[in-house]
């Protein structure tokens, strides 16, 4: 099937977003982020079009928008470490947006941005090193002669201590998110406690009212039948009645010759 004008523009769009991703951007860039939005607006409109995409194709389109839409929020992050563990977990597209492309511009714009990434980290930490160098050589001159190993052992130390701080930072972001599945799961928990309390009423509601109602049913099938029986014997009484009553009135009015 043809693609629709919806379509093309979407595509369009899509790779001149690429295109904008892959450049080193100033902080105060604001047309990926104005372009993204009016993506995700083409591609809801798209989503409601009768003659829309194969479904593969549209969750090929979610995917490349929404990796677009995680990095600029990757981007908006303030030290390296939380931008690198963010692009982590991004998901880049599986196939070209245009034919010209040998690869996917998403998936090449994700090693890029990996790579940008390290070289913070990368930056951060030789910054903390020679932090600690301009703290350790006044005293070396002060003190006298420092050996290498020393000046090694002090960088290694700086490096170290870095990485731990990081860790401990994300050990409590991992303890806090704990902390509040855990209160979530309580809070799911005692909801479907009261459920389950309020569930079980109401069945021994229904059982105490079927009892009844069984109860009720009996009692009027036993006077059913009473008064079936009452009325029986009353019409055999008026047979007989009626019976005997012919017999005398021909016995008393006999025949007319």
């Amino acid at each position: 099937m043809a693609a629709t004008r919806l379509e093309l523009n979407l595509m369009r769009l899509l790779s001149r977003c690429e295109a904008l991703a892959a450049e080193r951007r100033d902080p105060e860039e604001w047309r990926l982020e104005k372009y993204v939005a009016a993506l995700e607006d083409m591609l809801r409109e798209l989503k409601k079009q009768s003659s829309k995409p194969a479904p593969e194709l549209l969750n090929e389109y979610s995917r490349k928008v929404d990796f677009l839409k995680g990095l600029l929020e990757a981007e908006k992050l303030s030290s390296s470490t939380e931008k690198a563990l963010a692009n982590q977990f991004l998901a880049p597209g599986r196939t070209p947006t245009t034919a010209k492309e040998r690869t996917p511009a998403t998936k090449t714009v994700h090693l890029q941005t990996k790579a940008r990434c390290t070289g913070q980290m990368r930056s951060e930490l030789l910054g903390t090193v020679g932090k600690y160098k301009c703290l350790v050589f006044p005293l070396c001159s002060c003190r006298g002669l420092q050996s290498d190993e020393k000046q090694s052992a002090v960088e290694l130390d700086a490096v170290l201590q870095h990485h731990q701080d990081m860790q401990e930072k994300l050990a409590e972001e991992m303890l806090s998110l704990a902390r509040s599945l855990k209160n979530n799961t309580l809070a799911a928990q005692n909801v479907i406690k009261q459920d389950n309390q309020t569930l079980s009423h109401s069945l021994r509601m229904a059982d105490q009212n079927f009892e009844k109602l069984k109860d009720e049913s009996d009692r009027l099938e036993q006077h059913a039948k009473k008064s079936v029986n009452w009325l029986l014997w009353i019409m055999l009484i008026v047979v007989c009645f009626i019976f005997i009553s012919m017999i005398l009135f021909i016995r008393i009015f006999p025949k007319l010759k």
